[in-house]
């Protein structure tokens, strides 16, 4: 049964499809990739998750995957896999983020049936990640991030704190990042300093008319966005 909550989720991707259809890039990337770098956020992070970006339709990341590996960052990209954990409401399929190690290594990256470049199966040995495949894999002293780029398809100021945020639909980010601040609670709070930063066009920041993007239980908000006019929202 769909809940109101999906319900209004559905409408709203709809309605900023529609606003993004056909709309160049070109300039939004410059602007939002010149306000990263100068962040304090970006320069201070030795860790950092970056999503890899669909062709078309929202902030283009290749420039700043290639600027932080050759900053000495730590990079690390998302990993799309069989589920083995058995906690309830456990989805199909999970992800988790794996270090990238070195821009000949980004290159050679492949890509799925939506065109964004992604590691293997086969590709993932030997490799660090974040969570590993069950709560047993995280041992004394958790693998941590610094930083966290994220994606979505809508963005809005929270009246309380912090930005809302709607994503695709396949809750990847918000399951990972629930396990991860849950992870980090049991580990005394190691890792819970994490910093989540959107990237968005400026079309997909919601102005007063389109309301508030809808928040189930388990959506985690942004600390921050950086917008394709190159303004940062908190």
């Amino acid at each position: 049964m769909t809940t109101p909550v999906a319900t209004a989720k559905q409408q709203l991707r709809a309605l900023i499809k529609k606003r993004l259809a056909n709309l160049s890039q070109d300039v939004v990337q410059a602007q939002i990739f010149e306000t990263l770098q100068a962040s304090q956020q970006y320069k201070e992070a030795k860790r950092i998750s970056i999503y890899l970006s669909m062709p078309a339709a929202e902030v283009q990341t290749d420039a700043i995957v290639r600027h932080a590996l050759q900053a000495g960052k730590q990079v690390f990209v998302p990993y799309l896999h069989k589920s083995t954990l058995s906690e309830p409401e456990t989805p199909a399929r999970v992800m988790d983020m794996v270090h990238l190690r070195s821009i000949q290594d980004y290159e050679s990256l492949g890509r799925d049936k939506w065109g964004i470049p992604s590691i293997d199966d086969d590709a993932v040995t030997g490799r660090e990640r974040i969570l590993g495949d069950s709560p047993g894999n995280f041992g004394p002293s958790p693998t941590t991030l610094d930083l966290m780029l994220v994606p979505g398809v809508a963005f809005n100021a929270d009246p309380e704190a912090g930005i809302r945020r709607l994503g695709h639909g396949k809750g990847f980010y918000d399951f990972f990042l629930n396990r991860y601040y849950a992870r980090a609670a049991e580990h005394g709070g190691h890792g819970s300093s994490l910093q989540l930063t959107g990237l968005a066009l400026t079309e997909q920041w919601l102005i007063a008319e389109d309301g508030q993007v809808p928040m189930g239980i388990y959506d985690r908000r942004l600390h921050s966005l950086i917008l394709g006019s190159g303004e940062t929202k908190h």
